[in-house]
């Protein structure tokens, strides 16, 4: 109270009183929250994750190397090529991106930019109609067998709590939305390409869905369905995708490269790596993940098995 000598009376009078309704204010809450803590039981665990019925959370999810090994972008350019979309040289140049992608573990600017101005040329003329009915078919001929169990666990968990699941990435939207479908998730934001009367017209409606695009999409989505970011959940394998996780209130690091691992371990972020099966390096993964761990890993080494033979 020294510290409130120089004010007048009256003035160090109503000071004071305010400084003390403020301490004991703290000091009751301090009480009552040991006092809560002490008749709690001790189970254990961690509280419950994802939270049943909880209205204001939801759950989104990167799709290329998160949902799904490798890119989604490049198993669309395989489906296009084997129905005459383009030539063989336009191939060759997917199935390089891909290669980079798979054996680097990360994204990189130039392929992806590349692929995407690639694919737009391709469906330039088409109709809209035409590549969500193909979409359709290259998801079961190239993209089911590549989901990662591990993660579908994680979303699967997030939908019986009864919580939106919404795929978010660079992929076209109507990609997107296809795989969202199949995977009974609630939605996907992707990549918008420009159309003109049902047609493609070779142009995007803005820019990419990447990096802080993905983030910018998600605080709008949240706040179009009356989300509260800090009781959602974010997962993802790049380091381009830090401003989306760093929204949320519980970010994930999945199959990360080796930035986002660096930044999700300094923050204390969940990981999980279904690519070898490894231990979240945190705890409070659902259950149900672990259960897909396993049978990630296990496809992970009969895939490997095979490339080897």
């Amino acid at each position: 109270m020294a510290a409130l000598r120089w004010l007048t009376p009256r003035r160090r009078s109503a000071t004071a009183r305010s400084v003390l309704a403020g301490e004991a204010s703290a000091e009751a809450a301090r009480k009552s929250a040991q006092s809560a803590q002490e008749a709690a039981p001790d189970t254990g665990t961690e509280p419950e994750f994802p939270v049943h019925g909880d209205e204001r959370a939801a759950a989104f999810f990167d799709l290329d190397n998160t949902v799904m090994q490798g890119a989604a972008i490049f198993h669309f350019g395989r489906g296009l090529y084997k129905r005459k979309f383009f030539e063989t040289r336009d191939l060759a140049r997917f199935a390089w991106q891909q290669a980079w992608f798979r054996l680097a573990g990360f994204e990189d600017p130039e392929h992806m930019q590349d692929a995407r101005d690639s694919a737009l040329s391709i469906v330039k003329g088409h109709r809209v109609s035409e590549l969500r009915s193909i979409g359709e078919e290259i998801y079961d001929e190239y993209m089911a067998e590549r989901i990662w169990p591990g993660t579908r666990a994680l979303a699967q968990a997030h939908l019986d709590a009864g919580q939106k699941v919404w795929l978010v990435t660079a992929a076209p939207v109507e990609i997107a939305q296809v795989i969202a479908r199949r995977l009974g998730l609630t939605g996907a934001l992707g990549t918008v390409a420009e159309s003109v009367g049902g047609v493609y017209t070779g142009k995007l409606v803005g820019e990419p869905l990447h990096g802080p695009a993905k983030a910018e999409a998600v605080r709008a989505l949240a706040a179009a369905e009356g989300l509260d970011l800090s009781r959602c959940a974010a997962y993802s394998d790049s380091h381009n995708d830090i401003p989306m996780l760093s929204l949320v209130g519980h970010p994930y690091a999945i199959n990360p490269d080796s930035k986002l691992r660096k930044h999700a371990r300094e923050l204390e972020w969940r990981l999980r790596d279904y690519r070898t099966g490894r231990k979240a390096a945190k705890v409070g993964i659902p259950a149900a993940a672990g259960v897909g761990a396993v049978a990630g890993g296990t496809a992970a080494a009969i895939a490997l098995h095979r490339r080897r033979r």
